[in-house]
């Protein structure tokens, strides 16, 4: 959830109904997302959705990264910046809610640029060469530093990384925080905060994206 949308619904829908248009494919797997999973909260919502598709435009990327699939939205929104060569991979281990993804994947006109992978994150940084032009990190928050230090040599000069929920609802605030989720995502933006091999800003959009960029 957003902090405008928990504490100014009002001007929650004024940022959406100044935002571009969500193609309909998102639509429909948005609507299908809250209608079919218990835990619709964690998809991507319609604003940090734009965002990703306009850094990916920017960028226009050859190699992206998703760690953390969900329903698939996030990774829709980055594959409208693919390059016409481009690849799309996006991990998650959720088993009994591959369906959802593999649908809208199949639905969309970037099917055969999308390679979804049932494999744990960390196994699979681990054993690729690839390098990555832009990464977006929405996964199991207890390992989001272990990500960090496995992506760093995944990636070069001009690579885009981004973490999701890095404000953590506003917990971030609390000096000794007694939840390990918590104290991981405060780690987290210490530690790229310090990092000179990037430059970053914390966008305070729905629950924080922290976002990176390789020197």
């Amino acid at each position: 959830m957003s902090f405008f949308e928990e504490k100014n619904a009002e001007m929650d829908r004024y940022l959406e109904n100044h935002a571009s248009a969500e193609p309909e494919i998102l639509r429909k797997l948005r609507r299908e997302t809250f209608q079919k999973t218990t835990q619709p909260h964690m998809i991507s919502g319609y604003q940090q959705g734009r965002l990703l598709t306009i850094i990916s435009k920017i960028l226009q990327p050859k190699n992206i990264l998703e760690i953390g699939t969900f329903t698939g939205y996030a990774a829709l929104c980055m594959a409208e910046g693919l390059s016409k060569d481009g690849k799309l991979t996006t991990l998650d281990v959720n088993e009994d809610l591959a369906y959802l993804p593999k649908k809208y994947f199949a639905e969309s006109e970037f099917y055969n640029q999308i390679h979804f992978k049932l494999q744990d994150a960390k196994e699979f940084l681990k054993e690729t060469d690839e390098i990555f032009d832009l990464v977006f990190i929405d996964a199991d928050k207890e390992n989001y530093t272990e990500y960090f230090r496995l992506i760093k040599p995944k990636t070069k000069s001009g690579s885009v990384v981004m973490f999701d929920n890095v404000l953590w609802y506003g917990k971030v605030l609390d000096e000794n925080p007694k939840q390990k989720q918590t104290q991981i995502i405060k780690e987290l933006n210490d530690l790229v905060a310090k990092d000179e091999g990037f430059e970053n800003l914390i966008l305070p959009l729905r629950d924080g994206v922290n976002l990176l960029r390789r020197k």
